[in-house]
């Protein structure tokens, strides 16, 4: 789903906004109990929602929260809220423009925690789809990225506010729930009505929160460091279902746990869902597209299962702060499946991956010539990533791991991730940990990589002086902007009988600049990034 919101960004004008979303750092959410009825009679689902908060600020009389109205425009779907209690004393609210703003009675105390329940009902709009699944099925499945949480929960929907929750599901007995974290009840209820409790004791942001509720076939595939992985799947696919999902899921988690820090949720749940086509990251428990379950096992699913998992590291444990620096998501699991795929699958699969990257970097920087990787992007006006946030960021950590070497690397992403644990995190916050981990500045790196959104194009020529042997070599930087890149390069060059390269490297710092090197011959080809580690597109013009 996230893949196909992305390609929005063709059909629209190449606009930024800033983060419109009101982010208010002086009251933090902990806790969220969603309390849900769900019914095969109607589409409408019941809820009650508690919310602890905690007030960081004296003087607080009010706070919002962003719940999804009932409007004419959306053919009367959204919510209406019947009553908003504290504790036994009922509040004053309004509900507009899809903005829940609750009245305290009180001023709130620096660091007072306050709970609050919110009584609501309505039919989803958007973010649960109540439907069937390819089978005919009815079926109840979220999808909540980037913002669509608030059409059936009400919640701060915006990454910066990291919450622990629970789902206390009240449906027909014939569905299995499954949501985040661990199941703590389920309870038939009498009237063919089943009670499921799943609770995570995990902070994540709100659009990390899931819920399925489906005739599910459940497989208990395994444990990893005491953990549970499960499967997930339609009944009706249970076999094709189970074979799908063994492999690769409890190597990846062993991987990126020993590569990068400690898998920070209580399970991992591989799901079956018809709200998204590719995958969705949500915390713990994971949603396919219902159509990659296919019983062959084929790589799509399997490279769509290794870049979900490695969310839960990045996107989930690790949060961007705002949609700004959605690469910090987006680009890191693109980059960190090829990481899997090279440990368990070898170079060459690497290789492969990573010039199929850089080919589709510079295909849809024709199409979207002004999109940088990072920006001002708010979820309430625009869409929030591009093709461009996956690859090209996936490719900036390839040449960030070359910069620093693969021990430095590493180290900055287990200092970045130890420092971020169930947190938020910037860019510059990021850098500094890869500066701190690799001794070196990279704010230069940073700036031309992802602040703006320019690749650079190489011509290279050569000649050689017989009389003095040596190698003349030509580099121009000829992008069409005024914008220069400060490139290592690195080149082989071939002479004549010697099957082997030598290999120099320059520093391309201007528009042109000319390199000799001693050479008792000419050389028969030159070639430049002779191990695919620039992003640049080079053009041999002798």
């Amino acid at each position: 789903m996230k893949y196909l919101y992305a390609l929005l960004l063709l059909l629209a004008p190449l606009f930024s906004w800033a983060d419109l979303y009101p982010i208010n750092k002086h009251i933090d959410v902990k806790h969220y109990s969603f309390e849900l009825s769900l019914s095969d009679s109607t589409n409408e689902i019941i809820g009650t929602t508690k919310i602890r908060v905690q007030f960081k600020q004296a003087g607080i009389r009010q706070f919002r929260l962003d719940l999804v109205n009932q409007t004419d425009k959306r053919q009367g779907k959204g919510m209406k809220v019947e009553s908003i209690m504290m504790g036994s004393e009922k509040l004053t609210f309004t509900h507009v423009n899809d903005e829940l703003n609750i009245q305290l009675p009180n001023a709130a105390t620096v660091d007072a925690e306050l709970v609050f329940s919110i009584q609501y009902h309505g039919i989803p709009f958007d973010g649960l789809r109540i439907g069937a699944t390819k089978f005919g099925d009815r079926s109840f499945f979220n999808e909540n990225w980037p913002n669509r949480t608030r059409h059936w929960l009400p919640t701060i929907d915006h990454p910066y506010d990291k919450a622990t929750s629970e789902f206390i599901v009240k449906a027909p007995a014939k569905y299995k729930v499954v949501s985040n974290g661990l199941l703590l009840e389920e309870s038939y209820l009498g009237n063919n009505m089943k009670l499921t409790h799943w609770k995570q004791s995990v902070p994540v942001s709100s659009w990390l929160f899931v819920l399925g509720v489906a005739e599910f076939a459940v497989q208990y595939v395994d444990q990893f460091n005491g953990k549970s992985i499960e499967t997930w799947v339609y009944a009706k696919n249970r076999e094709a279902g189970f074979y799908d999902f063994i492999e690769p899921t409890k190597k990846v988690l062993e991987f990126y746990t020993k590569y990068v820090g400690p898998f920070a949720y209580e399970k991992l749940a591989n799901i079956q869902t018809p709200s998204v086509n590719g995958g969705m990251e949500t915390s713990s428990a994971i949603f396919y597209g219902e159509d990659l379950v296919n019983g062959k096992r084929d790589e799509r699913t399997r490279n769509i299962v290794i870049h979900e998992i490695a969310h839960q590291w990045f996107g989930n444990a690790v949060t961007e702060t705002t949609w700004d620096d959605a690469w910090l998501s987006e680009g890191f699991a693109t980059y960190f499946t090829l990481l899997f795929i090279e440990s368990e699958y070898g170079k060459a699969e690497f290789d492969k991956g990573i010039q199929k990257a850089k080919k589709a970097v510079f295909d849809m920087s024709v199409k979207m010539p002004n999109f940088s990787i990072i920006s001002d992007r708010t979820a309430e006006k625009e869409v929030v990533t591009t093709g461009l946030t996956y690859q090209k960021g996936a490719w900036i950590l390839h040449m960030l791991r070359n910069l620093v070497g693969d021990a430095n690397f590493q180290k900055g992403i287990q200092l970045y991730y130890a420092k971020y644990f169930n947190a938020n995190a910037t860019t510059d916050q990021f850098r500094d940990e890869m500066e701190r981990a690799s001794g070196k500045n990279l704010e230069t790196f940073f700036k031309q990589w992802l602040y703006q959104p320019i690749n650079p194009i190489i011509n290279a020529s050569w000649s050689f002086d017989a009389k003095q042997r040596k190698l003349i070599l030509k580099l121009e930087q000829v992008q069409n902007s005024d914008m220069l890149f400060d490139l290592p390069v690195e080149i082989n060059y071939y002479t004549k009988g010697n099957a082997s390269p030598k290999t120099i490297k320059v520093q391309l710092n201007k528009k042109e600049q000319l390199f000799s090197f001693p050479s008792n011959s000419a050389p028969d080809k030159i070639v430049l990034d002779p191990k695919n580690i620039l992003l640049s597109v080079v053009n041999y013009v002798n």
